[in-house]
């Protein structure tokens, strides 16, 4: 009698197979022929699409990795051999999605017929009846489609894929693919998310969860409904008893196990050095990753790349230690409150932070970038953030450089005269302070005076053009109306025209490097998910200034850092270093520039919210460049040549005697002289871009005073020849 039944519902079920399968061919014979030759055309081999795999960044040690996501479309997957996913895993899924995978060749006429009994009796699509062979075919070629035809083609595609592919392949291929929910593809993310362990780290209890979340992974997430995810889990469990890999015991067992109640989410990097590597993957097209935004992305978000970075982990945290102990406050966090009077005078709060960055100058690569103090607080990149903060007396090494490139030697004296500059053009005659003497006690001392007077000697436009040559990127000159550039601003020496402290970092590395250019890189090495090489960074050094010139330099920011304005900047262990202070009117920024042999730094600090003055601040008030960011300075490159052997600076080339000063355009007065340079051991230069010698100043006066703290100007833009730059200048920096 059971037979019988059983007979007669298969009859029934065949027959209702049949009546779908004829209603479907009378609107499918159109495409029908069209079907079979393209299956036929197709069919003997089938290329699987390769699976969209999550991206990583790395540290130059190759570890600490980060994954890149994409917060649109997370595409959240890390393919796993089949080997590491545990049997049981395996069989629960199986159990749940096709419990015949291994005995059908593609497509399963009982589990069709189960279907299509299924949907008889509910009047709708209650079970789909796919092989799981049938859903890889469906994800990677056909699509989802709800129509006769392409499950046709599924069919089709089903059976060939057997015949191609082992067993394994297959479900290696599934487990990997199918989606969990939260973001996560395959096994392995999926295990990430809602177990915080690797796939081979599961259980029963786990691998039952991941089967039953298949077939909807929203409906059944247990962090949102933990009673559907249950229930699910206990007919994913039923199904292993009914299969024969669990007894009743055993998954009752199994059952009593919690359910996960909170997701591992991988967050998007929130870090200043990751987020300037991801924009630069997206936008840069050197980097290999696709011709177009879109190409980019895709390989950056679902290509599975490795991107090997420069960035020190050791060293940033140096740098993060040092920072935070050494701005005012003691808050532990590098940041520092600041009161201020606005435009409408009404006093406002706001906070004060370091930016820091460091550079090998050998290579380039930046090791460490503290942008800020933290996403949270500031989400805009201090170390690159254009146009940058006028850098005050850093500035004033490009002019001693210059003047070296033109022959000059430190001790180069200018003596005597009236420190005040008369531009003409109807406009008042401008007194600068500071003391006058040798390039080197004139450095030591950040005179404005002395270095307004070597400015004019060297030439602002020399001064711009070898600032510029040596790494600082920023446009030097001031604009006409029409937005063409006509000279650098003659306050230039004083730091009026905003650069980056990335910009500062590197072209003070210049000098460290003996006058050879290295362009800032953070991207050392990119593979494959392969690890088949698709871009390496390749080194382009570039002779800019002579050795001599930039061994000059040296020595005289050496002795900057021993007795001069930047002696807190030295290094507990002897370590040499040389450096130069910047203060700008009104302490609005504040700076240190300086280097080892072997590791170049800018440290910016001020209020990232805008030029603001620090005067206000009892805590603040007398901050220079001296006081605070070489504090700073000195800590972080304490921390990081201890127990390290001494490294001393090469001694300077031959100098020879230096040319005579000559008379200082727009200066009063002034006098001149020269000293003959005697010990230095004499070495073959490297000789670099070379400019002509100029006394020629320009035209635009300078505004010492103006600009409230440095507030809006030195830019250039939209200003005329006749109009001087609207910035302070710098004060001395002791």
């Amino acid at each position: 009698m059971d037979a019988f039944k059983r007979l007669a519902k298969l009859i029934v079920i065949l027959t209702a197979m049949v009546a779908v399968l004829a209603g479907s061919v009378v609107v499918a014979a159109p495409q029908v022929e069209k079907l079979y030759s393209a299956h036929k055309s197709e069919h003997e081999q089938i290329q699987l699409k390769s699976l969209a795999e999550r991206s990583y960044i790395y540290d130059r040690t190759g570890e600490n990795p980060v994954v890149l996501t994409d917060n649109t479309d997370p595409q959240n997957r890390v393919a796993v051999p089949l080997a590491q996913i545990p049997k049981q895993v395996q069989d629960a899924v199986i159990a749940v999605e096709d419990a015949d995978f291994y005995k059908h060749k593609g497509v399963n006429i009982r589990s069709i017929a189960r279907a299509v009994d299924a949907n008889l009796q509910s009047g709708d699509v209650a079970q789909g009846g796919s092989t799981i062979t049938q859903q890889v075919v469906k994800n990677s070629e056909v699509g989802d489609e709800q129509s006769f035809s392409r499950k046709l083609r599924e069919a089709f595609l089903a059976v060939e894929l057997e015949k191609q592919m082992s067993k394994q392949e297959i479900l290696e291929y599934y487990l990997n693919s199918v989606y969990f929910g939260g973001g996560a593809y395959g096994v392995q993310a999926a295990a990430e998310y809602y177990f915080d362990r690797p796939v081979s780290e599961l259980g029963w209890a786990e691998g039952a969860l991941l089967a039953a979340l298949i077939a909807s992974p929203n409906n059944y997430n247990p962090f949102r409904n933990p009673q559907r995810s249950l229930q699910q889990r206990k007919l994913a469990l039923r199904r292993l008893v009914e299969t024969g890999k669990l007894t009743k015991q055993e998954a009752d067992f199994v059952a009593l196990v919690p359910l996960p109640t909170t997701p591992t989410k991988i967050e998007p990097p929130r870090d200043y050095f990751l987020d300037e590597v991801k924009r630069q993957l997206l936008t840069d097209p050197r980097f290999n990753l696709g011709s177009t935004e879109e190409a980019r992305a895709r390989a950056v978000f679902q290509g599975g790349i490795k991107v090997h970075t420069t960035f020190d982990p050791t060293m940033q945290y140096q740098a993060l230690a040092a920072r935070n102990a050494t701005v005012p406050g003691e808050r532990g966090d590098g940041t520092f409150d600041i009161t201020y009077v606005d435009d409408d005078g009404v006093e406002q709060e706001t906070f004060g932070t370091q930016a820091i960055t460091s550079i090998e100058p050998s290579t380039g690569a930046v090791r460490v970038m503290v942008g800020g103090p933290g996403w949270d607080r500031w989400k805009y990149n201090l170390v690159l953030q254009r146009p940058g903060r006028q850098p005050g007396s850093t500035m004033k090494t490009f002019v001693a450089a210059t003047l070296f490139e033109e022959g000059y030697v430190p001790q180069n004296s200018l003596r005597g005269g009236s420190c005040t500059f008369d531009f003409g053009d109807g406009q008042e005659a401008e007194h600068f302070g500071g003391s006058l003497g040798s390039i080197t006690t004139m450095t030591t001392s950040s005179s404005n005076c002395g270095y307004m007077a070597l400015g004019q000697i060297a030439g602002v436009e020399n001064v711009a053009d070898l600032a510029n040559r040596v790494g600082v990127k920023a446009d030097l000159y001031l604009h006409n109306g029409d937005g063409d550039p006509t000279s650098p601003p003659f306050n230039l020496p004083l730091g009026t025209k905003e650069v980056t402290p990335l910009d500062m970092a590197s072209a003070y590395a210049t000098f460290a490097n003996d006058g050879i250019y290295n362009e800032p890189y953070l991207i050392q090495r990119i593979t494959d998910r392969n690890g088949k090489i698709i871009y390496e960074h390749q080194p382009q050094p570039r002779a800019v200034v002579d050795v001599r010139t930039a061994r000059l330099v040296t020595e005289i920011l050496q002795a900057n850092t021993q007795y001069g304005t930047g002696r807190a900047a030295q290094v507990d262990s002897g370590q040499p270093v040389a450096g130069k202070t910047g203060t700008t009117n009104k302490s609005t920024d504040v700076w240190f520039v300086g280097y080892s042999p072997d590791l170049a730094t800018a440290i910016w600090m001020g209020a990232p919210a805008g030029a603001i003055s620090l005067d206000r601040n009892r805590e603040l008030q007398g901050a220079t460049g001296g006081k605070f960011p070489a504090t700073t300075f000195g800590r972080y490159y304490s921390m990081i040549y201890e127990g390290r052997p001494v490294v001393e600076f090469a001694e300077a080339v031959e100098a020879g005697r230096g040319k005579v000063f000559p008379k200082v355009p727009y200066m009063t007065s002034s006098y001149s002289g020269t000293y003959t340079r005697r010990r230095y051991t004499p070495t073959t230069p490297t000789t670099g871009a070379r400019t002509t010698p100029s006394t020629t100043a320009g035209t635009t006066p300078p505004d010492d005073e103006g600009g409230g703290g440095g507030g809006g100007g030195g830019g250039g833009g939209g200003a005329t020849p006749s109009t001087p730059p609207t910035s302070p200048g710098d004060e001395d920096d002791e």
